[in-house]
C-alpha cells in the first residue's frame, strides 16, 4: 500500500451497535472528520449503501477526512470504504470496538425512539461482526473500548 501523502483519512468505525462509535466520534472524530452514517438517512431511503458511498466520495474528493459510522461488520461492509479511501490516495483506519454483547443490549434498552435498535438486530450483528486486519486493506487497526471515565482508551489493535 502506497503511503498516505494527501492528509486524507478514511475512519471505518466497526463495532456492535451501542458499543459506543457515535460518542467515540463525537469526542475524537468530529473536529477532523465528516460524519458518514446510515443513521442519518430517512428510514424510507433508499438505496442506502450507494447514498452512503456518494457522501462519502463527495468529502475525499472535497479533500475532507470522512468517518463512517455504521456497524461495518464484515469485508462485504468495509470492502468498498477501503476501496474509496485508496482511490483517494487516503490513510484507511479500521477503529475496532471488540464486542461486549450484554453491555450492548444493556445500553441499547436504554435508548428511545429511532435509536433503540431491536434486540434481534444487535444479536443479528453479533453473528456477522469480524475483527478487522491490515489484511483486509487498513494501514491501520485500533482498539476501542471504554476507559470507565467517560472517556475512550485508543491503542494498536
Amino acid at each position: 500500500m502506497p503511503p498516505d501523502t494527501t492528509g486524507l483519512e478514511i475512519a471505518v468505525l466497526v463495532g456492535l451497535q451501542a458499543a459506543g462509535k457515535s460518542t467515540f466520534y463525537e469526542q475524537h472524530l468530529a473536529g477532523s472528520h465528516l460524519l458518514v452514517s446510515k443513521d442519518l438517512f430517512p428510514r424510507s431511503a433508499r438505496n442506502k449503501q450507494q447514498r452512503q458511498m456518494r457522501l462519502v466520495e463527495a468529502g475525499l474528493s472535497a479533500g475532507r477526512s470522512v468517518a463512517v459510522d455504521n456497524t461495518n461488520p464484515s469485508p462485504e461492509e468495509w470492502g468498498p470504504l477501503v476501496a474509496a479511501g485508496r482511490s483517494h490516495g487516503a490513510a484507511v483506519t479500521a477503529y475496532w470496538f471488540p464486542p461486549d454483547l450484554l453491555a450492548s443490549l444493556w445500553r441499547n434498552a436504554a435508548r428511545e425512539g429511532r435509536q433503540r435498535v431491536p434486540d434481534v438486530g444487535v444479536r443479528a450483528t453479533h453473528k456477522r461482526l469480524r475483527r478487522p486486519s491490515p489484511s483486509d486493506g487498513f494501514d491501520t487497526v485500533v482498539e476501542v473500548r471504554f476507559d470507565g471515565r467517560g472517556g475512550f482508551e485508543v491503542r494498536p489493535s
